[in-house]
């Protein structure tokens, strides 16, 4: 049984997704049974174990989105697609456009497959993954980790309720699709920076013990003041994050981010995460993409950047001309050499996160 692969959201990169075998979910399914095996029908269960997340029923999201209109898709992946919709702030009924909040809908789209046994035996992930995000950001929240609403399972209807990021990712401004989108200047830069580098430190924190296992330029969200947030937590998993342990798990994740060791062996530990950070920040650095198969023979931007990262003398060359040398040169050797370090091949040369966000605020205050 092999790997399936797909693509993320607005990138080229693909995705890495170990064959899983037959799962049941105990949130989503058509019986409705929540993950303490109760009703989701609003009689208990989940209320008791997410208070903090409202369930929709798809009449309500149908509504909100204007029957999941094309104008109002603003995304779309593996998944299935994503959806700006519109509810009252207080209680999170549809609204009228432009009235209330704006949220993100993610509904769960089955065609996105061949086919849903194959699915269901070959990747399951669709929903586990659904399941995930919601068993993670219905406990914990971070100002740097994305806003779960609540969530639709009604029949084979699947959705998630987010609140909306107006920005848009990280990766939509580095690897713009048009000539409006304006560059990110390097002040903007780096507070992302530090942003997701912070949200990856609380997942890592000793209450949480959370690794993302698919940090990427597109799963880091920004809102209206370019606040960063992150998001693509359904595969994330559980486990030990300090330096001397790691967990076995099938290899998921997104090539050009997940860190060699861990698709070799797969061997999880933190210092995934910590590589991941350290590849985005080659991309903030640059403004190329992780994985590019038009740079012949050096398609991997930890491969093609090494040179310009391991000599100060040549790091002008890999700096993304967007920022038009608007940057302070010691601040960007820095972050260089910082990123050198998180993608080192040896995961015990990696900083931790904490380390990581100690120095991009050292890095902040040069500017």
């Amino acid at each position: 049984m092999g790997n399936c692969f797909g693509g993320p959201e607005n990138s080229v990169n693909p995705v890495i997704t170990g064959s899983r075998g037959p799962g049941r979910s105990t949130i989503f399914t058509g019986t409705k049974t929540g993950t303490v095996e109760r009703s989701l029908d609003g009689s208990s269960g989940t209320e008791e174990a997410f208070p903090n997340l409202r369930i929709f029923a798809f009449n309500e999201l149908k509504s909100a989105t204007r029957s999941f209109q094309a104008a109002n898709m603003i995304g779309e992946g593996g998944f299935g697609v994503v959806y700006k919709a519109w509810v009252d702030k207080k209680t999170l009924t549809p609204a009228n456009n432009g009235v209330g909040m704006a949220v993100a809908v993610k509904k769960w789209r089955p065609e996105s497959f061949q086919g849903f046994s194959e699915w269901q035996v070959l990747y399951v992930s669709p929903v586990l993954d659904l399941e995930k995000e919601v068993d993670i950001l219905g406990k914990i929240s971070h100002p740097n980790l994305i806003n779960l609403l609540g969530y639709c399972c009604e029949d084979d209807e699947l959705l998630l309720v987010y609140e909306f990021m107006e920005k848009g990712s990280l990766g939509n401004h580095l690897f713009p699709q048009g000539a409006a989108m304006q560059p990110l200047s390097w002040e903007q830069r780096l507070k992302i920076a530090v942003g997701a580098a912070r949200g990856l430190a609380f997942l890592h924190a000793p209450e949480n013990r959370i690794i993302h296992r698919n940090f990427t330029s597109s799963h880091v969200l920004l809102d209206s003041n370019l606040n960063p947030k992150l998001t693509g937590l359904g595969i994330a998993r559980e486990g030990p994050t300090d330096a001397e342990s790691h967990v076995s798990t099938r290899v998921m994740g997104t090539y050009g981010y997940a860190a060699p060791e861990y698709i070799a062996t797969g061997h999880l530990t933190a210092k995934n995460d910590v590589y991941g950070m350290g590849v985005v920040l080659l991309e903030i650095l640059s403004g190329l993409r992780a994985l590019d198969a038009s740079r012949t023979g050096k398609q991997r931007l930890v491969e093609y950047a090494k040179p310009y990262v391991s000599d100060h003398r040549k790091l002008a060359r890999l700096m993304d001309p967007r920022l038009e040398g608007q940057y302070p040169v010691k601040a960007a050797n820095c972050a260089a050499r910082l990123a050198k370090s998180c993608v080192a091949d040896d995961p015990q040369a990696r900083p931790s996160m904490d380390e990581v966000v100690e120095t991009l605020q050292q890095i902040e205050a040069m500017n």
